[in-house]
């Protein structure tokens, strides 16, 4: 397939450059005698630089933001509605709000990353989420408190687009699904740490801790180059082999995979910019089925408000709230490693099933769990059964069904698409993730049980979905994947 998308490549390069063949023959562009004769290393697309590793990191910190955000507020509950004495609808809005922040920030997200470039994105996401963090730390009522979280919402909306597209596009393939899942690593690790620093730092402090990584990664942004693949679709050719030559190394011979990377663009923009209303079209079926597809499921396995409300969760089966955070937070973090490692291993499809097989049993466990404490069945074991099912259901999720379909959303689309694609696909993920999160405490309070097995019934739905539709990417470049997605519809 490779080669097909090369020759195909290379046919259009030859139209507009006949003089060009024997340079582009040989996967090189044009260059004098004594340029072509410097030893260069060939396999540069495979090569894992310090550069690549570096960029990755910077980019990940801003899902480590993320993560702070979302662990927020289970540590933060108790002291929240005890000082500024709220409600559950209250603080359901208050939790919740950051997902609706999220669909806010969702909707620019694509066209907003398309006009900035990748970089920029991230640094104006840290705009949003410094002011949040300090309006929450500095809040005296409710409103204050929700525009601080939905302020810090935005931000995350238009991080958990643009993160996974930077990584996906600036990683050599063989290891893009590693890359791009320690974007859920370190929402674990955000998560984590404020699961357990919850149980001991005042509220109001712990939202100050959160914009020590905000300012953070803000600094370290300034010292990684932009997508090259943005900078190819800006025809800013220059500075996009400059930016390859950079991530790939010095030694490396990047002619072929600029070649490659603006023939794409210039075969996927024959077409022009693709807007929303014109993305229901059979070329693209199968791709926005794919990413529509699992990030609805993602949310409607119940993933956002088990993290949201993990201490309420504990409390209603009786376990202590401290300890059952505390140790989803030891857990989680080395869980979601193991993701990192066997992403590229396993495959996406291995993964992603066992994932949701994983999540389903641990929701049907805990609907089983409450629903024999409304009976008074095992009253004993009702704590333990209520641990084990959260324990399992938040690291199954972690070690697949979160980042996966993140990664997937950055491999699928073609250039000329992602950007109104991958709004889409974000704004399903935290429009669901919004209900979801809003509804949970009011429907744990009304019927926990049959919350729980229709979490299950959906992860079990989800395997279904995966298998049938869902292709295996890994080892494939970019172009390779939206090549076979687009001829799986013709």
């Amino acid at each position: 397939m490779e080669k097909g998308l090369l020759r195909k490549s290379l046919s259009i390069r030859e139209r507009k450059h006949p003089n060009e063949e024997v340079f582009l023959e040989a996967g090189l562009s044009r260059k004098s005698p004594r340029e072509v004769k410097k030893p260069q290393n060939d396999d540069g697309e495979c090569r894992v630089t310090a550069s690549v590793f570096l960029s990755t990191f910077v980019a990940v910190s801003g899902s480590f933001c993320t993560g702070c955000g979302a662990g927020f507020s289970s540590g933060a509950q108790s002291g929240i509605t005890k000082d500024l004495s709220l409600s559950v609808a209250e603080y359901s809005m208050f939790g919740s709000i950051l997902t609706l922040g999220g669909l806010i920030g969702a909707i620019f997200s694509g066209k907003v990353a398309d006009v900035l470039g990748r970089k920029r994105t991230m640094l104006f996401c840290e705009v949003f989420c410094v002011i949040g963090w300090l309006a929450v730390a500095l809040a005296q009522d409710a409103l204050w408190l929700d525009c601080g979280r939905l302020l810090l919402g935005v931000g995350i909306g238009l991080f958990s687009y643009v993160i996974p597209v930077y990584i996906a596009e600036i990683a050599p393939k063989h290891v893009r699904g590693s890359f791009v899942f320690a974007n859920q690593l370190m929402q674990n690790c955000g998560i984590a740490l404020f699961f357990i620093i919850g149980n001991f730092v005042p509220w109001r402090l712990l939202a100050v801790v959160g914009l020590v990584p905000c300012v953070f990664h803000v600094f370290c942004l300034f010292f990684i180059p932009e997508s090259p693949r943005w900078l190819a679709k800006k025809g800013r050719d220059k500075e996009c082999r400059s930016a390859l030559q950079r991530l790939r190394g010095s030694d490396v011979d990047i002619s072929r995979e600029a070649n490659t990377i603006k023939d794409t663009i210039e075969m996927s923009e024959i077409d022009g910019e693709t807007r929303i209303s014109e993305l229901f079209q059979r070329r693209y079926a199968h791709p926005l089925l794919i990413g529509v597809g699992l990030m609805f499921l993602q949310q409607l396995s119940g993933s956002s408000g088990m993290t949201y409300y993990a201490s309420s969760l504990f409390q209603k089966g009786g376990f202590p709230s401290a300890v059952g955070t505390s140790i989803i937070a030891t857990i989680m973090v080395p869980k979601a490693m193991l993701g990192t490692i066997i992403v590229d291993k396993m495959g996406r499809r291995t993964l992603l099933m066992a994932s949701c097989a994983a999540m389903g049993l641990s929701a049907l466990l805990l609907s089983v769990s409450y629903g024999f404490q409304s009976f008074g069945i095992l009253p004993d074991l009702t704590p333990t059964f209520t641990c084990i099912g959260v324990l399992g259901h938040i690291v199954s999720f972690a070690m697949g069904m979160g980042g996966l379909p993140w990664i997937i959303m950055a491999e699928i689309f073609p250039m000329n698409v992602k950007m109104s694609a991958g709004t889409l696909v974000t704004v399903t993920n935290w429009l669901f993730g919004w209900i979801v999160t809003y509804t949970f405490n009011f429907m744990l309070q009304w019927n926990a049980s049959g919350m729980f097995f229709i979490f299950s019934m959906v992860s079990a739905s989800s395997i279904v979905f995966i298998y049938f539709l869902v292709p295996e990417t890994k080892g494939r470049s970019l172009e390779e994947i939206q090549t076979l997605l687009s001829n799986s519809v013709q």
